[in-house]
């Protein structure tokens, strides 16, 4: 798990500090900055593969732009203002990764450059780069990446570089979470968009019959859909579809509890897409082969209220069955998730992030026992203190 990251000078995150746990919400106006911070581990994580360009940061769900679009383009102090935007972050076995990146604004090349580089464990240093022996090396190849080569499997170094190469930003959208269009962003156990949504359910129901624990869990997410007996994958040639659905070898189905029956099975095509998107982030949170730390874009869209916020409470409890192999950051705009959070535990955090006087983003922690303390009596919830403004976050409209 991750527990620290820093970023300077990466778009409007002009200096960042920031303390993660295993479940981390970011709220915020429109334009805060909170996809910027998800991004920046994006590019920490293509980093960490060994080369920085379109192809790895896309393959993470970071949006590709140029030179200028990634470099702050504040006003900055001389200090503060170095050609080079500088990324890194701890992880829980002790090991830290930090690079600094640049390409030429006016002549940039499809890949970014390594200015400096440090994998350590502790004391103890894996790789490193220095300015002054940064023109000795490719500077296009990350040295970090090849040195983890060398290294055993269970090395701290190897563990936190694999959680920053699995790391994505998932970002499902409704004709993908259907099937009705093919995910460019194609991942295992499902893409960034929600493509292979049937097959993953497929796997993590499967999975279930043989692990009662999960069989659990996978019972939950039959409570949240309620107007659904039970739902399943099927081969696409033996459920109800229209002639001009797309067709692919399985389908998700859904058996409403109050259709006559033979005539109560939906898929994907025709079902609530709040429905697809319960299942998706489900296979994020308990199949075999979800990234152990991942961002949810946009985490509370295509949800009622009440079912966002009881899919924020579930997913907690999802990702710490995880054994501690799970971490999660989300970005939310409605406020019924907060009522979901489980904040008196200390590894579910939740940020406000907002742009100061200057434009940057900062971020900042919400304690519970503060929050509490503002409010005008026992009834208010956190979600009615955040459209009040009482914990920031809100925009200036």
């Amino acid at each position: 798990m991750l527990t620290h990251l820093h970023v300077e000078r990466f778009k409007s995150l002009v200096k960042l500090e920031l303390e993660l746990g295993r479940v981390n919400l970011f709220i915020g106006s429109n334009g805060s900055g909170k996809s910027n911070l998800l991004e920046s581990l994006g590019v920490l994580g293509a980093a960490a593969f060994g080369r920085v360009e379109d192809e790895t940061l896309l393959r993470r769900g970071v949006r590709p732009g140029v030179p200028s679009l990634y470099k702050t383009a504040f006003s900055l102090t001389p200090q503060e203002n170095t050609s080079h935007i500088l990324f890194s972050c701890e992880g829980k076995g002790g090991a830290s990764l930090s690079v600094t990146l640049w390409n030429p604004l006016g002549n940039p090349s499809p890949a970014w450059k390594y200015k400096t580089e440090n994998l350590r464990v502790g004391q103890d240093t894996i790789a490193t780069r220095t300015t002054t022996s940064a023109g000795r090396h490719n500077q296009e190849q990350g040295m970090a990446a090849l040195k983890t080569v060398e290294l055993p499997p269970d090395h701290a170094a190897v563990a936190l570089m694999d959680l920053l190469r699995s790391y994505s930003i998932y970002c499902p959208n409704t004709p993908s979470l259907r099937g009705l269009v093919q995910d460019v962003q194609a991942r295992d156990p499902v893409g960034l968009s929600g493509g292979r949504l049937p097959e993953a359910v497929d796997e993590l129901l499967a999975a279930a019959q043989k692990d009662p624990k999960l069989a659990e869990l996978v019972d939950e997410v039959r409570e949240l859909i309620d107007w659904a007996k039970d739902f399943s994958a099927a081969p696409s040639t033996k459920v109800p579809l229209s002639p001009s659905a797309a067709r692919s070898r399985l389908v998700i189905q859904f058996v409403d509890r109050y259709m006559k029956k033979g005539r109560n099975r939906l898929t994907g095509y025709d079902a609530s897409e709040g429905a697809l998107y319960i299942l998706f982030v489900a296979v994020l949170a308990m199949h075999a082969k979800a990234p152990p730390c991942i961002a949810i874009d946009n985490f509370d869209q295509a949800l009622n209220p009440r079912l966002a916020q009881r899919l924020m409470e579930k997913l907690c409890r999802w990702t710490a069955a995880r054994n501690g192999d799970g971490q999660m950051l989300l970005t939310a705009h409605n406020p019924a998730i907060l009522d979901g959070l489980p904040l008196s535990d200390p590894s579910v955090r939740l940020f406000a992030i907002e742009r100061n006087s200057k434009g940057h983003t900062v971020v900042r922690r919400i304690d519970l026992q503060e929050a509490m303390a503002k409010r005008p009596d026992d009834t208010w919830t956190l979600s009615r203190m955040w459209l009040n403004g009482l914990l920031g976050a809100v925009p200036n409209v």
